[in-house]
């Protein structure tokens, strides 16, 4: 599913969301103010504010995901792409399923909309490991055929050396532990989302999620402030 339909259906889903709470919103509002001076305002602004937050919420998140397409070479956040930079100035690539994709290196990739498979480029990789300039893993020369199915299925192995671009590969494990051990690396192979994981998010990320989050429940508390100070003329105007 492309990004822009994602984005749509997001967008239709919270502009549902939005029209329910408005409603229950003002509804609790109306009926916590009855008798108060000055609730017509509150009350209105009890409506809109779901929408308010809802505008807030995609705002952050177009911005965020321009700034990690752009900037910091991640993915959106959304859409059936996903990918993040390794710590040696490779990359991680997946497309529509998370378990099997792209190792690479984007400064010797010409086409920005894709990867070709190069001797720095491993397509169909299940199985990962960083350890240090390295790059150690097992792939699926039939990942495609096996997309959308359970298959965890490998069929080679190989060593990256990053400082160099040079990949060795190996027909089964015991190759691959065994040179990983005269390297001095124990051999630990995870599967490739749990490495996408790790270096996906950052400090970028945690900062947007306090944006996301902060401003709007600022808001709800002055709102409830607000709601408190009407209530408490309606006491004064409506004695018991």
């Amino acid at each position: 599913m492309g990004l822009g339909i994602v984005l749509l259906l997001w967008a239709v889903v919270g502009i549902v969301v939005a029209s329910l709470g408005a409603v229950l919103l003002a509804s609790a509002v109306a009926f916590f103010t009855r008798g108060g001076r000055g609730r017509r305002r509150v009350i209105i602004l009890a409506a809109v504010f779901p929408f308010i937050c809802l505008g807030w919420g995609a705002a952050v998140v177009i911005v965020q995901g321009i700034v990690n397409e752009t900037f910091l070479h991640r993915d959106f956040g959304l859409g059936d792409a996903w990918r993040a930079p390794l710590p040696n100035g490779y990359s991680i690539l997946m497309i529509d399923v998370t378990d099997q994709g792209w190792v690479y290196n984007p400064t010797t990739q010409l086409d920005s909309s894709g990867v070709v498979e190069k001797e720095d480029a491993v397509s169909g990789v299940r199985y990962l490991q960083i350890s240090g300039p390295y790059i150690l893993g097992s792939s699926d020369s039939h990942s495609f055929e096996h997309a959308g199915t359970d298959s965890k299925e490998v069929d080679s192995y190989f060593l990256l050396d990053t400082a160099t671009g040079k990949r060795t590969n190996f027909a089964d494990y015991e190759s691959l532990h065994r040179i990983a051990t005269e390297h001095n690396i124990r051999l630990n192979l995870e599967p490739i989302d749990s490495v996408y994981s790790r270096y996906r998010f950052s400090w970028f990320d945690v900062f947007v999620g306090v944006l996301f989050v902060l401003p709007p429940m600022v808001a709800f508390l002055t709102l409830v402030l607000w709601v408190m100070r009407v209530r408490r003329t309606r006491v004064a105007l409506v004695p018991a």
